[in-house]
């Protein structure tokens, strides 16, 4: 089987356990109106797009058509996730619901949503805990994906200079000047990072959703040149962490700790985004496949991505992140998914 192949037989393979997954398993429960089933449905979307597999699209629009009725019922910036494929299913169906929702969503984030004194927005969840003046890594893949698309489908530059405004910030208040990597969470009542852990699916999120909105609002705003250094800054100073296996550890500089595979794929996963979109050198392509050999190791004959740590908030202390249960995920699959989509896109274009 050639490499190309191998990748794509992977890919639908991950892709499948994604949608065939009982329901009463949390991090398979792809029938919720959250981050977790979010992210599975924004892979499944680049699946779609990069690996050009019509069943991908004809399930989100079946898996829209079931979920619709429970979009309205929470407003946190953790639930905007699956907004994110709205515009693309409105760009397929013409369907004029998917531009409606995201507008009032995307006004509701704009005017409403809770923010910290730095302005970005705090990263509130559907749980039942309040994260007051915290802005963490994971409102940039959450939330501000979707924002910048939004931007794109409507031409609207109020949307696409917000999502560079929340780009900019997060970058700013979590990234470590010493190693370039990003910190988990930052406290702006109290001015710091609280337990300061250099969480490598932190680092993840960031790394690969940079690119991606910086991708969907180049023609509607200008692109702080501050972002490009800071994400290069933060793409090499994650090579510094990758162990010999191509992976990382839950947090990058606790090499004792356990290797976490959908923190990892992430990683790989923007680095090739990072030079699709011009930012990174080809340099990064052996630390890809380094990345890649490492990552198919972790799934499994169904498909399933093992190593998967499960739902981290910002934790007390760093060793507490080494405590979190591994068990399979929508996001865990769907970090695999997306580096798998990329590769083979790449295999495709030559």
């Amino acid at each position: 089987m050639s490499m190309k192949n191998q990748f794509k037989e992977l890919a639908e393979r991950v892709f499948h356990r994604m949608i065939d997954a009982p329901a009463s398993d949390w991090g398979m429960d792809i029938e919720k109106w959250d981050w977790v089933p979010g992210v599975g449905v924004i892979s499944i979307l680049a699946y779609g797009q990069l690996a050009g597999d019509p069943k991908a699209i004809d399930y989100l629009r079946q898996w829209t058509e079931r979920n619709r009725h429970k979009s309205d019922q929470v407003k946190v910036i953790n639930s905007m996730a699956p907004y994110a494929i709205f515009p693309a299913l409105y760009r397929i169906t013409g369907e004029r619901w998917y531009l409606e929702s995201a507008t009032k969503i995307g006004d509701w984030m704009l005017s409403e949503a809770p923010r910290t004194r730095e302005g970005a927005f705090e990263h509130t969840v559907t749980e039942e805990a309040q994260f007051s003046e915290q802005a963490w890594a994971d409102t940039l893949f959450m939330a501000v994906i979707f924002l910048a698309r939004l931007a794109r489908l409507t031409g609207d530059s109020k949307y696409a200079k917000e999502a560079e405004f929340q780009l900019l910030v997060h970058l700013r208040l979590l990234q470590d000047p010493e190693t370039g990597v990003l910190f988990h969470g930052w406290n702006g009542a109290e001015g710091n990072h609280m337990s300061a852990a250099r969480w490598a699916r932190a680092n993840a999120w960031v790394l690969l959703a940079s690119p991606w909105i910086a991708e969907e609002i180049n023609d509607l705003t200008q692109l702080s040149e501050e972002i490009i250094k800071r994400y290069q800054q933060l793409a090499a100073g994650l090579r510094q962490y990758q162990r010999e296996s191509g992976l990382w550890n839950t947090v990058l500089d606790q090499p004792e700790f356990a290797e976490e595979t959908s923190g990892s794929a992430g990683i790989a996963a923007g680095w090739l985004a990072g030079i699709r979109k011009g930012w990174l050198d080809h340099t990064y392509k052996e630390a890809v496949r380094n990345t890649l050999q490492g990552v198919k190791k972790c799934i499994d004959l169904e498909g399933t991505v093992q190593g998967v740590s499960g739902g981290t908030p910002v934790m007390p202390n760093i060793p507490a992140y080494n405590q979190i249960p591994c068990y399979p995920t929508l996001y865990g699959q769907g970090l695999v998914l997306i580096l798998l989509s990329l590769t083979h896109a790449g295999q495709a274009a030559g």
